[in-house]
């Protein structure tokens, strides 16, 4: 993301690292649905800044696609791990993809 200062009515930027933005795919199972897992994995995502959706998978799995920072991206994967009181993540595949046009965080019903 490019970001910009504001100094004496002149623009700078500030350094634009994109290669230190990921995006990746995560299904977690376990005990996942009807536990408030997507609710959480939002908030989280909001707070860190990252773009993407969360849904629930017929098979009783939460699919997560999360695009940004690579630390923001562990630091979400880890959070949801124990997610909430009554959530029971039993396993997590990770699937690596290529960058795109995301913005934003949202929950798909």
């Amino acid at each position: 993301m490019l970001k910009l200062f504001l100094k004496k009515d002149k623009r700078m930027k500030v350094n634009d690292d994109s290669s230190n933005i990921t995006r990746i795919n995560l299904i977690y199972e376990g005990e996942v649905q009807g536990v408030g897992f997507r609710y959480f994995v939002k908030k989280k995502a909001d707070s860190l800044g990252i773009s993407g959706y969360v849904k629930n998978q017929n098979d009783g799995s939460v699919f997560v696609n999360a695009q940004g920072n690579i630390s923001a991206i562990e630091r979400l994967t880890k959070l949801c791990q124990i997610a909430t009181p009554n959530s029971k993540v039993k396993s997590v595949v990770k699937i690596q993809k290529p960058i795109e046009n995301i913005r934003g965080f949202r929950i798909i019903f």
